[in-house]
């Protein structure tokens, strides 16, 4: 099982099934599709959860470490005769464990609002469910459903319709700047 910060990791976890395999139906698929984009997200919200104990704990070590360090040279500079020995952690170590840490969080907040984001484009773009139970071009068995063959085409006509906007633009870009 894997563990982030002692917590497991819930959105690695694989179902184990039984001997028999049932085949989920498309209303069920619709859900299962979400379901799994939002325990994405909770799961990376909870690894930004998990890492605020350390950030708690790193900030504070490097504040402290900022103090002793201030302090230390006060003494130095106050007394100049009188010699101190007793060693200071290092504050760059400790400010960088901070920093690390604020990145780490920083990664998985913009990964929960990129799964959200993707998750809000599909249900806008496509908001079909896509029956894979069936390989054939029949005509649908709902209104609100797609064959696998038609979600296919869709996709290839959307990669299509991109790749003709780029090079649309890139003729357009050609057009513009003088060549030489």
């Amino acid at each position: 099982m894997n563990t982030v910060g002692g917590q497991p990791n819930v959105g690695m976890q694989m179902p184990v099934a039984g001997p028999i395999m049932q085949q989920p139906s498309p209303q069920q698929m619709q859900p299962a599709m979400s379901q799994q984009t939002q325990q994405d997200k909770l799961d990376n919200i909870s690894k930004v959860k998990t890492l605020m104990g350390s950030l708690r704990e790193s900030l504070n070590m490097s504040l402290k470490t900022g103090a002793q360090i201030l302090h230390q040279n006060h003494c130095i500079d106050s007394n100049p005769q009188k010699s101190l020995d007793n060693p200071v952690p290092r504050f760059d170590k400790n400010l960088e464990e901070f920093f690390s840490l604020c990145d780490q969080m920083e990664l998985h907040l913009r990964t929960a609002m990129t799964c959200i984001q993707q998750a809000q484009s599909a249900a806008h773009y496509l908001p079909l469910t896509v029956n894979t139970s069936r390989l054939d071009s029949g005509p649908p068995t709902q209104d609100t459903q797609l064959t696998y063959p038609q979600y296919l085409n869709t996709v290839r006509l959307q990669i299509s319709y991109a790749k003709d906007i780029h090079d649309t633009l890139v003729a357009a870009a050609q057009n513009i700047s003088p060549t030489e």
